[in-house]
C-alpha cells in the first residue's frame, strides 16, 4: 500500500487571515448609569447632579473604557453627559455614550483608521469570523470598506470554510 505525502493547501496558499480579535484595545471596559443621580430616575436636578459628580470617586475608573448612560427614559441633556465625562477624564481611557457594544465599536472605529493595510495590497484576505473577544458587527464592515480598495478578494471565516465577499474586477 502505497503512502501519499498530505499537503495542507491552506497552509500553502497566499491566503492571509485576518483576525480583528488581535486588535481589541486592552483594557476593562465598565458602564455608568445616570439615572440613580435623577429625582426618582426620571428628573434631572442640576445642582443635586451636580453636586453628586463633585462627590463621586472617579478614581475607581483608572485605565478603564467607560460607557455612560440612563437606564430610565429620562430625557437626560448632553450636557449632563458632558459634566461626568470632564470628571472621568483625567481618569478613563475613552468616555462615550451609549451600551457596550457602541463603547466597542467606537474604540475600533479608531483602530481600524489607524491600520496600515498597504502590505495587504493585491492579496487574498480572509476575515475570520470566530472570537472570543466582543468584537462589534460594526467593525466588520468599517474593515471591509478599509480593505476592499486595496485587496485582490475578501473572505469571510475559517480557510477551509468561508464565504467569498468580494474579488477585484479584472482589468
Amino acid at each position: 500500500m502505497a503512502t501519499e505525502e498530505i499537503i495542507n493547501r491552506v497552509a500553502n496558499s497566499k491566503l492571509i487571515t485576518f483576525n480583528l480579535e488581535d486588535y481589541y484595545p486592552k483594557g476593562q471596559r465598565v458602564t455608568f448609569d445616570i439615572s440613580s443621580w435623577l429625582l426618582e430616575g426620571f428628573v434631572l436636578r442640576e445642582s443635586a447632579f451636580r453636586e453628586e459628580a463633585k462627590n463621586y470617586d472617579w478614581s475607581q475608573y483608572q485605565d478603564c473604557y467607560v460607557a455612560l448612560y440612563c437606564s430610565t427614559e429620562a430625557i437626560i441633556p448632553a450636557w449632563a453627559y458632558m459634566l461626568i465625562a470632564t470628571y472621568l477624564q483625567p481618569y478613563a481611557k475613552k468616555t462615550v455614550n451609549g451600551s457596550l457594544e457602541d463603547l466597542e465599536s467606537i474604540l475600533y472605529t479608531e483602530v481600524i483608521q489607524q491600520m496600515d493595510l498597504s502590505a495587504l495590497a493585491d492579496k487574498p484576505v480572509i476575515i475570520k469570523g470566530c472570537a472570543n473577544k466582543p468584537v462589534p458587527k460594526n467593525a466588520y464592515l468599517l474593515l471591509i470598506n478599509k480593505l476592499q480598495p486595496i485587496v485582490k478578494s475578501i473572505m469571510y471565516g475559517e480557510a477551509c470554510s468561508s464565504v467569498p465577499l468580494y474579488k477585484k474586477p479584472k482589468n
